[in-house]
């Protein structure tokens, strides 16, 4: 299994990216669904969201209200930090059980837009990470056609990393600030250096199956001759 990190601001295009690895054989593990599921109806998620937030964020039928969550949880530091210490536990147990899903042999991408913030950037989770960029006016422009307003959008921005940040621990930069074609060609390009990496990585833990195998015969033969060795 490899495990490839995809990341990039809001609005920047990487669930498209993701779309297009998963037409090429890449097994998805989407961070953005998970986080849905986890505070849905009736989760212990959600109750603790409203306890903090308060019954605003719920919508007539009982469900999240994502737009009223947003407006409180982006509103300042603390009201984001409160957000993220009550839902990133259970995004992460969720999330690690679905990667330990996928087939062994799997190139595994795991769309996390918070990858340069979290622990798992940290810990090297990751062994390629994939960061998608687009020019700031392009992200906003996309996220106003979603019905995000500008001032929101910017203050989303605002509390992510930057450009550079991510940057920082890329392996592959793709530039989304053009039309789908060229994004695909360069998807058509990255594919095959992923599909190597995860040939390299096999290679690796079939020679450390084979040294941990060298090393526990070694100790039996030399753990036998001690046995063998005449008292006295």
């Amino acid at each position: 299994m490899l495990l490839v990190g995809l990341t990039g601001g809001i609005g920047s295009g990487k669930s498209t990216v993701a779309r297009l690895l998963a037409a090429r054989g890449a097994h998805i593990v989407d961070a953005d669904a998970v986080a849905r599921e986890v505070v849905e109806r009736g989760t212990p998620a959600l109750a603790q969201l409203v306890e903090r937030f308060g019954p605003e964020i719920l919508a007539a039928d009982g469900s999240l209200d994502r737009p009223a969550l947003g407006r409180l949880a982006f509103a300042d530091e603390q009201s984001r930090k409160d957000l993220e210490g009550i839902t990133h536990p259970a995004i992460n147990h969720e999330f690690l059980r679905r990667v330990g899903e996928a087939p062994q042999d799997a190139i595994v991408v795991c769309d996390v837009p918070l990858i340069f913030e979290s622990q798992q950037a940290r810990n090297r989770m990751y062994r390629e990470v994939i960061v998608v960029e687009a020019p700031k006016e392009v992200r906003l422009a996309r996220l106003e056609e979603r019905g995000v307003p500008r001032a929101d959008a910017e203050q989303r921005m605002s509390m992510q990393a930057t450009d550079e940040e991510r940057r920082s621990i890329a392996t592959h930069v793709l530039d989304n600030g053009g039309d789908h074609a060229a994004l695909e060609r360069q998807v058509d390009e990255l594919w095959p250096k992923l599909k190597a990496a995860a040939e390299r990585a096999a290679r690796e833990r079939e020679e450390k199956k084979r040294h941990r195998g060298s090393v526990r015969s070694l100790c039996a033969k030399v753990r036998a001759r001690l046995r063998l060795r005449p008292r006295g």
